[in-house]
């Protein structure tokens, strides 16, 4: 799935390169404007951009040329923007929504001076304001732009050539360059979503925390009970530590909300658990040896030795500085987690992905206890060597121990070691659990610890035992999470008859949503029925090409000039989508077939294919531009297709009858 859209976004720019430099320049541009630069993720992808340099598909030069011309005209027109309006532009919306940011704008300003627009361009938070305080403060205009060209001159060098490195290394791996670079790019994204969360979690929701335990304590305040009154005392906002228990129990309340919603998905069925089957097919086919191998090691580093061995020696650490109640908290952790991760397990019995290794109670899947333990092992860990420091560190410590077990966790998904929904209920349950050990945990003071002392003995724990564990079974277990994929075979007259009915009957989403009904089914290669097709009037829809996007945004479009959306099914894009005529001037016909998974043994050996037909209306909105609304009736576009293929035969499904469909699929063989 991803790879086919990583392909189509390749084919895009090589065909106008130049739209990839008008991206580039306005995302250059825009992480100087206030506020939009911050939340638009500019540098990861004028990298991303820059890594397809090696393969010709963009020119280094014009990519130079465009990011430093971008990064000039923004940071100038911030500027002019701060010089014009003066400091009425911090009053308005949405600048007046973030104080904290203009405040350390301002103080940036005020400690580095004229050298602050240079430092600023390569410092995150800041530099979407720096100019702008530069306009306001009156600045010389001269002394302002030395400083942004020479900043910018040295800015875009420093993201494009590595990027360019980045494509010139991911190429040596040949045809397994496009999966690693998929997955690279699937894993800096949520580690950037992470930290933007964290940031978000630390400046934002811990000050709404604290407000609503202050509306919670005055309502507590009346109530005459001891435990409503312990309750509000926690609650005190004088308490040293009421920043940390409002953190808390936000974490406490947010992930049992997501771990109970998981857990009902799972219990009952819904379309959760229909994602996972896509999720899950879409990352094998992203799997490679290059990427198993990093993966694997991943995981390694999260196997039950390694979290005894960091346990163990952080505890004996803990002990010798005869810190007993931590001590005793983080065995809690650890073990209670473990041991509560396990219970749910054999309660729920689910089975795994694949057919691993795995036995007795580790063959089942939910919740994932690498994501669990190593979630509650390093979460609580940063929670003790970060509570006395100060927020910046406090950030730092907390999002590398996030990105850490992400990392764990994601390496289940990718190996096929568990659902995505193992994972997310893991992850969930884990928080529930290290929340609630931390509350209980600060309404005492506790011993001091040295967070550096505390931090290296983690990080030397992990590295002995994490390493030691990679090279003993490294090579062992590369085997044992080798790809086990293998095609069933069925002969021709038993597809035909009755085998037919084991594919399935409707088009899951990516999010596990039910779609249109599966009425086609075809034997054969896809080039044999793409030609057959191409012979009664259906062909190839035009590209999603610029000219033919912007046909969307005219209100007369003619429906075999729009490019058709695709449609996932089960984590795949379709293999073969053609069109044909509808039954009107506004309608057109689609067909999409994707690959089931099923070969067939018998004279020629041949694949099947799956697919749907549908009538696409295009309802003209407003008189100002175009949309395709798919109609929900499935039989008369089926019909169409069973009228042009009379060899064909229609079968009925048992039980499948709607008001929408009449249960029958039509069968189609070379």
């Amino acid at each position: 799935m991803v790879a086919s859209f990583l392909s189509s976004v390749t084919t895009l720019i090589a065909a106008h390169p130049r739209l990839a430099y008008a991206v580039v320049l306005l995302l250059a541009l825009s992480e100087s404007i206030p506020l939009v630069g911050v939340f638009v993720p500019g540098t990861a992808v004028i990298i991303a951009i820059s890594a397809l340099v090696p393969s010709g598909v963009v020119t280094l030069w014009p990519l130079l040329a465009a990011a430093t011309a971008g990064a000039i005209i923004g940071d100038g027109l911030s500027f002019w923007i701060g010089h014009r309006y003066q400091s009425q532009i911090l009053q308005t919306w949405p600048l007046n929504r973030h104080p904290e940011l203009i405040a350390r704008s301002q103080a940036f300003f005020t400690r580095h001076g004229d050298k602050s627009v240079f430092i600023a361009r390569f410092v995150p938070g800041v530099r979407a304001f720096i100019p702008l305080i530069a306009g306001i403060l009156k600045m010389s205009s001269r002394r302002f732009y030395v400083a942004n060209i020479l900043s910018a001159l040295v800015w875009a060098p420093s993201h494009i050539l590595p990027g360019a490195l980045v494509g010139a290394v991911f190429g040596l791996f040949g045809p397994a360059a496009e999966p690693l670079a998929i997955i690279t790019v699937l894993v800096a994204v949520v580690i950037w979503a992470m930290a933007h969360i964290v940031r978000f979690a630390l400046q934002r929701g811990v000050p709404a925390a604290v407000a609503a335990g202050q509306r919670l304590r005055i309502r507590l305040g009346h109530v005459d009970s001891v435990w409503v009154q312990a309750i509000a005392s926690l609650l005190d906002r004088s308490r040293p530590e009421a920043k940390g228990l409002a953190r808390l129990a936000a974490l406490l309340l947010g992930g049992a909300w997501l771990f109970l919603g998981v857990l009902e998905d799972v219990v009952s069925g819904d379309p959760l658990i229909r994602a996972d089957a896509s999720i899950y097919q879409a990352l094998q086919a992203l799997r490679t040896a290059p990427g198993d191998a990093v993966m694997i090691a991943i995981t390694e580093l999260g196997d039950t030795v390694v979290v005894a061995s960091v346990t163990i020696i952080v505890f004996l650490w803990l002990a010798w500085k005869r810190a007993w109640r931590t001590a005793a908290y983080w065995l809690a952790a650890v073990a209670g987690g473990s041991a509560l991760n396990t219970v749910i397990k054999v309660a729920l019995h689910r089975a795994r992905p694949g057919e691993l290794f795995y036995n007795g109670w580790s063959a089942f899947s939910f919740p994932s206890g690498h994501s669990t333990v190593n979630l509650i092992l390093y979460g609580f860990l940063a929670f003790l060597i970060a509570r006395d420091l100060r927020p910046a560190w406090q950030f730092a410590i907390a999002t590398s121990a996030a990105s850490f077990t992400f990392l764990i966790a994601f390496s289940r998904l990718y190996l096929g070691a568990h659902w995505f929904s193992d994972v997310i209920g893991g992850l969930a349950f884990g928080t529930v659990w290290l929340a609630l050990l931390g509350f209980f945990y600060l309404r005492k003071a506790s011993e001091p610890i040295s967070a550096k002392a505390l931090s290296l003995v983690g990080c030397i724990a992990l590295t002995l035992a994490g390493g030691l564990n990679v090279y003993r079974h490294h090579a062992l277990d590369v085997g044992r999470y080798a790809v086990k994929m293998s095609t069933p075979t069925i002969p021709a007259e038993t597809w035909w008859t009755t085998g037919w009915r084991q594919l399935p009957a409707y088009r899951i989403d990516l999010t596990g949503e039910i779609e249109e009904p599966l009425t086609v089914q075809w034997a054969g290669s896809l080039s044999g029925i793409h030609e057959a097709l191409a012979g009664k009037g259906w062909r190839d829809p035009v590209s999603w090409a610029p000219r033919n996007t912007l046909t969307w945004l005219t209100p007369d479009a003619n429906p075999a000039a729009l490019p058709v959306v695709a449609r996932l099914a089960s984590g795949r894009l379709p293999d073969l989508t053609v069109v044909h005529e509808g039954t009107s001037n506004d309608a057109r016909l689609v067909l999409r077939l994707w690959s089931a998974d099923l070969d067939i043994a018998g004279g020629i050996s041949s694949q099947v294919w799956i697919g749907s037909v549908v009538e696409e209306r295009v309802v003209r909105s407003v008189s100002l531009f175009s949309w395709a609304q798919v109609r929900t009736e499935a039989n008369a576009p089926r019909d169409v297709l069973a009228g042009q293929f009379p060899m064909g035969r229609l079968a009925m499904r048992d039980g499948m009858t709607a008001a929408n469909w009449d249960g029958r699929v039509l069968l189609l063989r070379q």
